[in-house]
Order: structure tokens, then sequence, then C-alpha cells
């Protein structure tokens, strides 16, 4: 094989990897039924409990200011919260729309992450 398509293959092998990484990081935003990065059994319990009881500092100390903790904070906690359960129950729709209220989710890199 010559230089030119080796060069080719590798850098289409190297593009297509990263698109199928973006992929897989992107698939959890927002959707409560997708295991995140950060997932654990443990933490995921605390977070559920966190929701739940709609307590933001242990959801906050859990996020550790990554992703969407960039933009949720006391005030905004408990409709976060609501976006989640809705998630929950499958009413994806009304989730989305209370996290573009949020400003969550709008793929600009401003805390679109979910760190369940």
């Amino acid at each position: 094989m010559n230089k030119k398509a080796m060069l080719l293959g590798l850098s289409a092998l190297t593009l297509g990897g990263a698109l199928m990484l973006a992929q897989a990081a992107q698939a959890y935003k927002g959707d409560p039924n997708v295991q995140g990065p950060n997932y654990t059994p443990e933490r995921h319990e605390a977070m559920t409990q966190a929701f739940a009881n709609k307590d933001y500092a242990t959801w906050q100390k859990l996020s550790a200011g990554k992703g969407v903790a960039r933009r949720i904070n006391e005030a905004n906690f408990a409709k976060f919260a609501e976006a989640h359960q809705l998630a929950l129950e499958g009413k994806t729709e009304e989730a989305a729309a209370i996290r573009a209220e949020l400003g969550l989710g709008q793929r600009n890199g401003n805390g679109g992450n979910c760190n369940r």
C-alpha cells in the first residue's frame, strides 16, 4: 500500500473513532435511562435521593461543578428535578422543554451534560 492510501485510511479511521466516541458521550445527556461517564451504583442512589428530596446541596456536591452544574443553582434546582422526574416517567417532551428553559441540552458546550 502506498503512503497516500495509508494516510487516507488512517485519517478515516481516526475520524470515525472520534465521531463514535462523541456520539457515545452525547447519548446520556438528558436521558435518565442511560448511564453517564460518572456512574456508580452508589452515586446513582445518592443522586436519586437528592432529586427525590429536592436536595440541592447534596446534588451540587455530587456534581462537583461539572457539566450541568454550571447552569443549575439553588434557585432553579427544583425545576431541574422536575425535568428529571418527567424524563423518568417517559415524558421526554415536557422534560426537554424544561431543560431548554434552563438553558440545557443546547449543544453549545454551556452545561448541557447530565452528571448522574
